[in-house]
């Protein structure tokens, strides 16, 4: 998106990124290369506390039922689709920041082909840009690697690429996380383990991510036992 509107010539106050901490790697290497080949600034963005503090030890207060007004349990938990505190922290930070900026627009990048995800609050003015342009999720990755990004192979592997421990990643993907960054799987296990009381362990459909490592160690060993044969 940043690429195409700079082609084209639109006005650009600030390109900004939202560090949750829970990045792959890649990712920081990659804000850097693109800030230095388009000279556009990019402003990092921070959480008001660490996504690890809110995940495993943020207490959190009943809002209805017996314990309403008390401390219910310690962490928010893993986000999920109804729960998504973690979208909360990215979106209020950007609304923060463009908040002194008059007559602001804030330009989203969803792609043309993909679900209609467009909106509006009422307050902020969106904009999409390659909705505009026309330009689909395939296009949006050839031209960027066409520009010279490559995020270290992450696509390489990935259909999206989001935080690494998102618990609204496909099984597929979680098991490529698994395989391909171990650091980041085994980061995963240890977050479950700091959970504090009460937080909500379920990461995917009911399971946590101690029980996909079983999961995916059992498919590992029946695979490489099937090539045996």
């Amino acid at each position: 998106m940043l690429v195409e509107m700079l082609e084209r010539n639109e006005e650009i106050h600030s390109a900004v990124f939202f560090d949750t901490g829970w990045e792959f790697p890649a990712m920081y290497d990659h804000i850097e290369k693109l800030q230095k080949y388009t000279g556009q600034k990019i402003w990092t963005l921070h959480p008001t506390l660490p996504f690890d503090y809110w995940l495993t030890a943020r207490p959190v207060v009943a809002r209805k039922g017996e314990k309403k007004g008390e401390v219910c349990r310690i962490g928010c938990g893993w986000p999920s689709s109804l729960r998504r505190w973690c979208t909360r922290q990215k979106v209020d930070a950007i609304h923060k920041y463009s908040k002194p900026i008059e007559n602001d627009v804030q330009c989203i990048g969803y792609a043309a082909d993909e679900m209609d995800r467009s909106f509006s609050d009422g307050k902020i003015i969106h904009r999409f840009p390659l909705q505009d342009y026309g330009i689909t999720e395939s296009d949006a990755l050839t031209i960027c690697r066409k520009h010279g990004f490559d995020w270290d192979g992450a696509y390489d592997h990935f259909n999206r690429v989001s935080c690494f421990c998102c618990p609204l990643q496909r099984i597929g993907e979680l098991k490529k996380v698994r395989k391909y960054y171990p650091e980041q799987w085994a980061r995963m296990l240890e977050m479950e383990n700091e959970m504090g009381e009460g937080a909500q362990r379920g990461f995917k459909d009911y399971t946590t991510v101690h029980d996909l490592e079983k999961r995916f160690h059992k498919e590992d060993y029946f695979e490489d036992n099937q090539k045996t044969f």
